[in-house]
């Protein structure tokens, strides 16, 4: 049996590499630049025009709504699975091939990366439906079935988010838990695996309301804890702020062909802070849209819900990346070697001593954590798009907890390369989908802008645009008689 898998193995790893290597380092990071810039202008820079909005639409009311979760829970869920490992390991792997420049190219990525998470999230809201029990679900797979016509490959959308985000990742990051707490808190694997699943299981068994309610407090909780310590280091290093980011901005365009010991250059810098920006703030890949749809947005209109997971890119990349790397810079480690996880503890030691490394892996098991529940609620949307019902969920969960456990214990690379695969396979089609359907993101838009400009609180009516009636469920979109009007 063992000659069998071996020759599958070796079959199949050839295939899965071509496709992982077109697609992530020529399709996506070049697409998905492409279509943020594209978005940025054809949506005249919505991400600045309308920044200090995305603040005032995060709110916990679903308006008497109770269809979808509230627009600050979608947030916090979709944090959850945009704020894993790759914030902590992610930006430190940048760095260390890069360079300290790779951190300003991350920011570049964010700011064209909100335009485009602001199109697939409203998309999402437009096209999304009831399921059985009567909440809202929807995303990519939705509005490319409705929106573009294309039941086929809404259906192959669904699958690889089912296979990538449901089957597979949550291993990884169950795996990246058991390693970090292992090494620091002596953990056995079999200890981390009953903990993990336990939590895992108790809170997916609720439904999405249940993850949404504790991504609610967990994610702002962990998020506002690391801002905090990277602030405190800031602070009693302030002198050195200054050098640190001349030595980001010159490392960004080359200017310093080797800081730190690490061999730069500006294509360096670009391409590392491209690609790990985009592994972090998810914008494009068709992902976060997923949890949009579920939301009831405050005000009533799909565009709302687009500032909200454009605000959700904006946080990850510049708050919690910054963080990350700013720690990593001013703590001297950088070039020393080891993996993206113990580039980050080595820098938490320098300021905070043994109990740095402690920190560093507690934020690594909440950041882990909380992307495995985010994960499940973006897989548990494919599943229900492709037909499953509550048996199929039933099974899907504990799909969900027997990944995690053959995560902790094992590191098949031939099967998480197949899901980068399928999630680069997702991501391209995604990508497609939402630049086929921009003019009805513009029409959104100008429909929002509009009403923000005549001092309205924004409501869209299906019934005002007809032209785009098909698809979009009238039930959900129609104009709503308030009491009392």
């Amino acid at each position: 049996m063992d000659w069998l898998l071996h020759l599958i193995e070796r079959a199949i790893s050839p295939i899965i590499g071509a496709i992982n290597n077109v697609l992530w380092n020529y399709v996506l990071i070049y697409g998905l630049l492409a279509v943020g810039i594209f978005f940025t202008v054809s949506l005249r820079v919505v991400q600045v025009r309308r920044f200090t909005h995305m603040l005032k639409v995060i709110g916990r009311g679903t308006d008497g709504d109770n269809a979808g979760i509230s627009p600050f829970q979608a947030l916090c869920t979709s944090l959850a699975a945009r704020v894993g490992t790759g914030n902590l390991a992610g930006v430190a792997i940048a760095m260390s091939l890069g360079g300290p420049g790779a951190l300003f190219w991350m920011w570049c990525t964010a700011a064209v990366g909100m335009a485009t998470a602001y199109a697939e999230s409203s998309l999402a809201q437009l096209y999304k439906v009831r399921d059985e029990n009567g909440q809202y679900r929807g995303g990519p797979a939705y509005y490319i079935a409705r929106g573009l016509r294309a039941p086929k490959m809404g259906w192959a959308f669904a699958a690889c988010l089912l296979f990538s985000y449901g089957v597979v990742f949550n291993g990884v990051h169950a795996n990246a838990i058991a390693q970090s707490v292992g090494e620091t808190f002596k953990f056995s694997q079999t200890t981390v695996a009953v903990v993990l699943v336990v939590l895992t299981g108790t809170i997916i068994f609720g439904g999405l309301r249940s993850i949404a309610k504790v991504a609610e407090w967990v994610v702002p909780f962990m998020s506002v804890g690391y801002i905090g310590l990277a602030v405190w280091a800031l602070v009693a290093h302030y002198d050195q702020i200054p050098a640190a980011v001349m030595l980001i901005l010159r490392g960004a365009f080359g200017l310093d062909q080797a800081a730190g010991g690490i061999a730069g250059g500006m294509a360096a810098a670009m391409l590392n802070g491209v690609k790990r920006g985009l592994y972090a703030n998810e914008a494009g890949m068709g992902s976060a849209p997923n949890i949009a749809a579920a939301a009831t947005p405050v005000p009533h209109h799909p565009s709302s819900q687009g500032f909200v997971q454009s605000l959700g890119v904006f946080f990850d990349t510049m708050f919690i990346c910054t963080a990350t790397g700013l720690i990593v810079l001013l703590s001297g480690v950088l070039g020393q070697g080891g993996d993206g996880v113990v580039i980050t503890q080595r820098a938490m030691t320098v300021f905070f001593g043994e109990w740095g490394a402690w920190f560093a892996s507690i934020a690594l098991f909440f950041f882990a954590f909380t992307t495995i529940l985010g994960n499940y609620s973006y897989a548990e949307s494919g599943l229900l798009y492709i037909g499953g019902g509550r048996k199929s969920l039933f099974v899907l969960r504990i799909v969900a907890l027997c990944v995690i456990v053959w995560g902790v214990f094992s590191k098949v690379q031939l099967v998480w390369d197949a899901a980068d695969a399928a999630m680069a396979v997702m991501a391209t089609l995604n990508l497609i989908a939402v630049l086929l359907l921009w003019k009805v993101v513009v029409k959104l838009t100008r429909d929002y802008d509009r009403q923000l400009d005549e001092g309205k609180s924004p409501e869209f009516h299906i019934s005002q645009y007809p032209e785009l009636g098909y698809g979009v469920d009238h039930e959900i979109w129609r104009e709503r008689h308030k009491p009392g009007a």
